[in-house]
């Protein structure tokens, strides 16, 4: 592209679409990349965290002598001389998991007590050691069920949706022809990204400049001002590399909090990292889930009615809602519908958002139900879903932005090779072997939030492009690279891509699936602007020519629609006869996502979400124990996740999906590939041995049974 009269002859080859390995790949891979953790500051101190021991009660007494006699101890924060916070506070309302060191009240086990800080790590960790804490102990509950008598229902707001009621449930089961009334629970799941959380904090020249690991600097730099009582622009806050995220890094979280009171007491830089175990309790998780789903239908597999109830738990500090019935809302055609979700609070953690949160543990159940539904119609599971495909959303009644969920179950259907299936359970032997395949439907919200992003016109010809974007390791610089360059249509070596900064303004986080189409679509509504000014400029002046785009003026114009990605989840276990152990064989997932930006780092990104989907399938489970009120496996030797041996080879692959909703044509794609994956070795795991599973994770114990007995003789 060049200034003035003159245009470029022909558009370049598009970048978007094309593969292409990550910006800061080589710098990631050599250690040349600063996580938060690592980056190095001048008279830094550190600081340990001191958590409790209890479930509920209050502090009686906490004696520092003996820690500030230590070498290098430089302060002991603990409720009484800890900085006060202004309340309520929070991204998504009043978020009392923030009040940290504000009072002798003791939420659940694991919450902090105190923060010591020394000159070295080494030094702070020892004196937090030698830190004494008593508690008045007070009852606690942590045991979840749904069928716990303090469940209530959740007053909608900010992610709460209302409950919905579309005709009459009773009615319709009761004229049904077949009917799957059954119960499914999904336990407690944990992030454990593999960065550590960390943050520094520092104040430089008035502001409060931190780098921390997160998945959205501008709001945590907000919320931050706002807690310590600061105007907005006293804040920065830069997250330029994460190893990872998962939603456990979406809001702020006590480390930062910590190392912002640490620093500002100090009057230097403190940085906080949490340990692995203090992660299990302080950064939030998925919480336990149960639900229980009515489905009738016709004899031909027309649904009559979809019934599902969800219940889970949030902590005594602030309410987090697993939001479970998400996928029921838009999945399938029925003449009633009812989705509601309950919630009790327990002494526990707060939950937070995790990968695909509600949708996960929701689609485990319906799509295992529908299974159930399609055995007992005698029905193709595949069939059964093209038969209830919706024209326009269940719940809300709203087109579709677009829906290729047909062509993703059709596509795989022809990959993995369902036809001629026999659909008997425990038909097919391999040795000690039983074999089954399973498969299930999959849906994540493709929504846009608005961001803005602002791009400079070099005087040496390139162009730097600045957005509060965040990289979580997905491949967010590389994608917004790919698109700035089309947007732009300049040479991809004439484009920088700078994120992360809160300094860059407002920009949405990297969740929900909405981080790359909310960013994609400032950054080409910036380099819109961009040309038509370049269009009437004959020089770029020395500090260069920078405008802004902004997307929020743009969204509320939109005509309302449901935008969503769809997706196929095919799996072929293995079950040994004699012990249960169940081995995955083969993962197949097909998706509609749009527009795919680099088809390099979205394969990567499915694969790596199906690979969470079979290790909550088998694996994950977190186990809290009713007497201390504490997790009995919180760390990773107790905690299992899937490891290499435990996964095979997995096909990660797309349909064509054009949606114009959002100019970029992009929808996110990050959290779809979880979705469904349980509920399609579930499945399987049935058709091998002829157990039905209705609990996370497939256990030993859970299955072999009678039924699978008399399949393996």
């Amino acid at each position: 592209m060049t200034t003035g009269t003159t245009t470029t002859a022909t558009p370049r080859t598009p970048v978007v679409g094309t593969a292409s390995t990550r910006i800061e790949g080589l710098a990631k891979v050599t250690g040349a990349a600063r996580y938060a953790g690592e980056v190095p500051f001048e008279d830094l101190a550190y600081g340990w965290l001191v958590t409790s021991t209890v479930a509920r009660g209050r502090i009686r007494s906490i004696d520092t002598e003996p820690a500030l006699a230590m070498p290098g101890v430089l302060t002991v924060l603990d409720h009484r001389n800890a900085p006060r916070l202004a309340p309520d506070v929070g991204m998504m309302g009043p978020d009392a998991t923030l009040q940290i060191l504000q009072d002798d009240k003791v939420p659940h086990v694991g919450w902090v007590v105190a923060l010591v800080v020394a000159t070295t790590l080494e030094q702070a960790r020892a004196a937090a050691g030698a830190l004494v804490v008593t508690y008045d102990e007070e009852p606690h509950d942590v045991v979840f069920s749904g069928h716990h008598p303090g469940l209530y229902t959740p007053v909608p707001g900010g992610l709460t949706g209302p409950d919905v009621e579309k005709g009459d449930i009773e009615a319709e089961l009761a004229g049904s022809a077949v009917v799957v009334d059954e119960e499914f629970t999904t336990p407690e799941e944990y992030h454990s990204a593999m960065e550590p959380h960390a943050a520094v904090a520092r104040w430089d020249a008035g502001r409060l400049d931190v780098v921390d690991s997160n998945q959205g600097s501008y709001a945590i730099a907000q919320d931050l001002a706002k807690l310590f009582s600061l105007d907005a622009t006293s804040v920065r806050v830069r997250s330029e590399h994460v190893g990872g995220a998962f939603g456990s890094k979406g809001l702020m979280r006590p480390h930062l909090v910590l190392a912002a009171m640490a620093a500002t007491t100090l009057d230097r830089p403190v940085r906080v990292t949490l340990t692995r175990r203090q992660m299990f309790a302080l950064v939030g998780f998925r919480p336990a889930t149960a639900h229980r789903i009515r489905l009738g239908a016709d004899a031909d597999g027309r649904l009559r009615a979809l019934d599902h109830e969800a219940s889970t738990f949030t902590s005594q500090l602030s309410e987090y809602v697993e939001q479970s019935t998400r996928s029921s809302r838009v999945m399938y055609a029925t003449d009633a519908l009812r989705a509601r979700t309950k919630v009790v609070r327990l002494d526990t953690p707060t939950p937070t958002f995790m990968r695909a949160p509600g949708l996960a543990p929701g689609s485990f159940a319906v799509e295992s139900a529908m299974d159930e539904l399609a055995v007992k119609l005698g029905m193709d599971p595949i069939a059964l879903r093209v038969r209830n495909e919706p024209a326009v959303a269940p719940a809300s009644g709203l087109p579709f932005s677009s829906r290729e969920l047909i062509a993703c179950l059709e596509e795989g259907a022809r990959r993995f090779g369902w036809a001629g299936r026999d659909p008997r359970p425990g038909m097919r032997r391999d040795g000690r072997w039983l074999v089954g395949t399973g498969m299930a439907a999959a849906t994540h919200s493709a929504g846009i939030a608005p961001s803005s992003a602002s791009i400079t016109a070099e005087a040496d010809g390139t162009f730097t492009v600045r957005i509060g974007a965040t990289d979580v390791g997905t491949g967010a610089r590389t994608a917004l690279k790919h698109i700035a360059v089309d947007a732009l249509d300049a040479p991809p070596e004439a484009v920088r891509v700078e994120i992360a900064d809160s300094d860059f303004g407002p920009a949405f986080l990297a969740g929900g699936s909405m981080g790359t189409g909310s960013w994609g679509w400032a950054v080409i509504e910036a380099a819109s602007k961009l040309r038509e000014r370049l269009a009437f400029t004959d020089e770029i002046p020395g500090e260069g020519i920078t405008v802004r785009g902004e997307t929020s003026e743009l969204i509320k114009a939109r005509e309302p629609k449901e935008c969503h990605g769809y997706g196929g989840q095919f799996a072929e276990v293995a079950v040994d006869v004699a012990s249960g152990e169940v081995r995955v064989r083969r993962l197949l997932g097909i998706y509609a996502v749009g527009r795919v930006v680099n088809p390099l780092t979205a394969r990567s990104q499915l694969i790596g979400g199906m690979i969470m989907g079979l290790s909550m399938a088998l694996h994950e489970e977190g186990v809290r124990d009713a007497v201390s009120g504490g997790l009995v496996n919180g760390d990773l030797a107790g905690y299992h996740v899937a490891s290499n041996a435990d996964v095979p080879a997995i096909e990660a692959d797309w349909v064509e999906d054009v949606d114009t909703y959002n100019p970029s044509g992009i929808k996110g794609l990050g959290e779809i590939g979880i979705v469904g994956v349980a509920a399609a070795i579930a499945n399987a795991a049935y058709h091998a041995t002829g157990v039905r599973q209705r609990a996370l994770p497939i256990r030993l114990d859970r299955t072999l049974g009678a039924e699978a007995g008399a399949a393996a003789s």
